[in-house]
């Protein structure tokens, strides 16, 4: 198919993809569409950023609306993150538009009454995260037995994090001849056994390579000291334009970097795992929205972080192992777009750079430090002495040993 107006959807929907100007598929939505319509299982991996929203948003949206069933939960979509979660709630309602089907988010560290609401009110598909998800199947307050599709998105990140047994669990508790369609972008062992037991008869669609980044990507590397690695981002920001999305190891790491960097006059937000839901909204959304020209995240975002338009990755710490690479580069280049991805490693991290190569076959292109940047000052406290409101009395210590009682001895 080269144009989403071949699709066998309806005009609805051909109607609300012309107005997002979505014309043409990407080599994912091609390949998946038409069987998901057909009521196949699927099993489809693609690089990061390449249109797998689409791809289960339309077929899904098409089927709800040529059921006679009109409130209840049909349809449900698992995924690991707050964002990703959310971000696929926006693309669905835009899609959706006077289709009549409603949509409840359902994830954890926001209020579940909203959530518990949206449900009530009849919706129809289910967004959710397997945590928040098995905890109001524990408590009975959803209704799974008549989901007739099932999409699991980033589903090796959600074994990645833990999820495998809540999410078997809700697995177990859905129809079984439900409709599983499974996208990711990488497929792990996890994974392979997840799709043995649980879709064994899938239609499989690879688009691409999944184990190295989209060639839309430049791939840079910069041997740097730990000390100038700030400098070395300051010098970016100076040289280029656009947004910068940059990655640190840890939670205090990151929330160092975006204080020293707001510190510098550079707009910067923050999100990681210890941010409330409020927070990460907003920290998203200014950086959606240009308020930010940093957005400094961990890994545990990484893959809930699908804003248009990052102009530069930089991976100011190497990730904890060489797949988070992808998922962290994946954030730019996206939709046709050019982008850059900058990795910052020192001298003794040269044996982590060639795991990653190796394991990603492919090479990172080595750029020159300039002698001119910067080491990071560390500044020390000064140590500061307060005087005492008064002298301190001297304390009188009574000796108890043999000499007192000789004396009282003696006196008597």
């Amino acid at each position: 198919m080269k144009t989403f107006s071949e699709f066998p959807l309806s005009a609805l929907l051909k109607s609300n993809l012309g107005r997002q100007g979505f014309t043409e598929p990407t080599p994912v939505q091609a390949q998946a569409i038409e069987p998901a319509l057909n009521g196949k299982d699927l099993v489809a991996t693609a690089q990061t950023g390449t249109g797998k929203t689409l791809a289960f948003v339309l077929p899904m949206i098409h089927l709800l609306g040529t059921q006679t069933a009109r409130t209840g939960v049909r349809s449900m979509i698992l995924t690991p993150t707050r964002e990703l979660a959310m971000q696929i709630d926006e693309v669905f309602s835009k899609m959706s538009v006077g289709t009549g089907i409603h949509t409840a988010v359902v994830v954890g560290g926001v209020n579940e009454r909203t959530q518990l609401t949206a449900i009530r009110r009849g919706a129809q598909v289910l967004i959710a995260t397997p945590g928040r998800l098995q905890d109001f199947m524990d408590r009975q307050l959803v209704d799974l037995r008549n989901v007739h599709m099932l999409v699991l998105d980033e589903a090796d990140r959600m074994l990645d994090m833990g999820f495998l047994p809540a999410v078997r669990r809700i697995m177990a508790a859905l129809p079984a001849d439900r409709q599983t369609l499974l996208f990711s972008a990488t497929i792990e062992k996890s994974v392979k056994h997840l799709v043995e037991t649980q879709v064994p008869n899938a239609i499989r669609i690879e688009c691409g390579s999944t184990t190295k980044p989209i060639e839309q990507v430049d791939l840079h590397l910069y041997e740097v000291e730990q000390d100038r690695k700030l400098g070395l981002l300051h010098s970016m920001l100076r040289e280029n334009d656009g947004s910068f999305l940059v990655f640190a190891r840890t939670k205090h790491g990151a929330d160092r970097l975006s204080k020293k960097l707001s510190h510098e006059g550079v707009k910067t937000a923050v999100i990681h795992g210890n941010r409330s839901q409020n927070q990460r909204n907003m920290a998203l959304r200014g950086f959606q929205d240009g308020r930010y020209r940093v957005l400094v995240a961990t890994d545990v975002a990484a893959r809930g972080i699908h804003v248009e338009g990052i102009s530069h990755v930089v991976n100011y710490d190497l990730p904890q192992v060489p797949e988070d690479f992808i998922h962290r580069v994946g954030r730019t280049g996206r939709a046709g777009a050019r982008g850059t991805a900058s990795t910052f490693a020192t001298r003794a991290e040269r044996s982590d750079v060639a795991h990653i190569e190796r394991t990603l076959t492919t090479r990172l292109v080595r750029q020159q430090v300039s002698a001119d940047i910067q080491r990071e000052v560390r500044s020390t406290a000064p140590v500061i002495v307060m005087p005492t409101s008064r002298p301190e009395r001297q304390m009188r210590v009574r000796s108890f040993g043999p000499r007192m009682k000789a004396r009282r001895r003696f006196a008597g």
